[in-house]
């Protein structure tokens, strides 16, 4: 009897926590730019890149979570990673559309994340649960629609991983 009543307890943990996938936050990696690793932004832009260099991104508003920017390097260009893990999706959700007004009414993107959209800098932003990250190449012979391209592909990788 003890074990069908430990199986019973077992099935109904199992239960609740498939039903409730949202109370569950991603934590931050020890490195988030390991999110995104150096060769695939190589094998993406087709030149290489650097490993990337790591410094904190700042807050948005007061009292909301820091970031981490890594900046990737090669003869000829750049891109920004910026990203944010926040306490929750609601408050991640909540942020993302706050700030969008900084970046412009961008172009929604389906088929990434929760959400993501191309602003009108070309630079790619996507939520997807507590998570938020930004992509900006810089000084890349890539412009507009290539561009946006290149960072929807890179994108799907990052998200992949979360």
């Amino acid at each position: 009897m003890h074990d069908r009543h430990a199986r019973l307890l077992l099935a109904a943990l199992t239960a609740a926590a498939i039903a409730t996938p949202a109370a569950f936050a991603a934590k931050p990696p020890p490195d988030p730019c390991s999110l995104l690793p150096a060769a695939e932004v190589s094998r993406a832009l087709g030149r290489q890149f650097g490993p990337p260099a790591s410094t904190v991104a700042p807050r948005p508003y007061r009292n909301t979570a820091q970031g981490t920017d890594c900046l990737y390097k090669a003869s000829r260009g750049s891109l920004l990673f910026r990203v944010y893990f926040d306490e929750s999706a609601s408050q991640s959700a909540d942020l993302f559309k706050r700030l969008e007004m900084f970046f412009g009414s961008g172009t929604p993107v389906p088929g990434i994340g929760d959400e993501a959209y191309i602003d009108k800098e070309h630079a790619l932003h996507e939520r997807k649960g507590n998570v938020r990250f930004y992509l900006r190449l810089d000084g890349v012979p890539e412009t507009g629609a290539a561009k946006e391209k290149v960072l929807v592909n890179i994108a799907s990788g990052i998200g992949g991983r979360l």
